[in-house]
């Protein structure tokens, strides 16, 4: 027996089989789970489907997460089919290009508002709309970044996100605890994913945090997979409003620089 069996998950944000989000759905899926997919554009379908095919996953749905009649459409779709939902999986983020690097003060209007209303909004309107198929109580699970507590080169706007993102979880985590309903945000260091080819200078990051890391190695999706299983079984069922880091131990460090860089000074 797997310890997702019988379980129903809805997974926002896979783009390809480098995302997060497919980390997640994999090893959902590989618990039991059967595993329900949306991508955010028809670009995106071609790298979908084959990956949803390997999980015998045959629900695989667009959405414009900015959309309140699109995210409408899904979890209509998804109680007409299955009756109730068991993980929601908030896997979803974007920000212009521009809004990232440069600086800080040159942040857009428009940019900003866009990259709150789909990285940290849009878990508010996905958990209203699947709080009510979650009638046996239920796990939801957003992806943020340590960008969010301390400042971090050229991350500018998403990092406001990501700190909105977190501050939702607790909210949410408060709002919908007396239905049984945990809400929690894992915390992962730099991947190679589609959204960080976004971020300028991200390969810059992805080394200086594998050579500064206590475990001095970098994080993977099936890391973060492994952390989203125990959120999401009943092996964290009393954990919720909690941010799970899974970054080897990154945001533990005052000073990022190792022994052998201070043997150097």
């Amino acid at each position: 027996m797997g310890l997702m069996d019988g379980k129903v998950a809805l997974v926002f944000g896979v783009a390809n089989r480098n995302s997060i989000g497919w980390g997640i759905a994999r090893r959902l899926h590989e618990e039991g789970a059967t595993i329900l997919l949306s991508y955010a554009g028809a670009a995106l379908e071609k790298r979908v489907r084959p990956l949803a095919q390997q999980i015998d996953c045959d629900f695989v749905e667009i959405c414009d997460v900015t959309s309140d009649e699109q995210l409408d459409v899904v979890f209509d779709k998804v109680r007409e089919r299955y009756g109730s939902l068991d993980v929601l999986v908030h896997s979803v983020a974007y920000a212009n290009r521009e809004d990232l690097g440069g600086r800080f003060v040159d942040i857009s209007r428009e940019g900003f508002s866009m990259a709150l209303d789909i990285s940290a909004y849009s878990l508010i309107a996905m958990a209203k709309r699947a709080a009510p198929l979650m009638t046996e109580g239920g796990s939801i699970l957003s992806m943020t970044y340590f960008a969010s507590e301390k400042v971090m080169p050229r991350y500018h706007v998403m990092a406001v996100a990501k700190a909105a993102l977190e501050n939702i979880t607790r909210y949410l985590a408060s709002d919908l605890g007396p239905q049984g309903i945990r809400v929690n945000a894992i915390s992962a260091g730099p991947i190679k994913t589609l959204a960080a080819a976004g971020v300028p200078g991200f390969r810059t990051m992805l080394r200086y945090s594998e050579q500064a890391a206590p475990l001095r190695r970098t994080v993977s999706a099936d890391d973060v997979g492994n952390t989203a299983l125990w959120l999401a079984s009943d092996l964290g069922s009393a954990v919720t409003g909690e941010v799970v880091h899974v970054d080897a131990g990154y945001n533990i460090l005052g000073l990022t620089l190792t022994e052998e860089d201070l043997e150097k000074l």
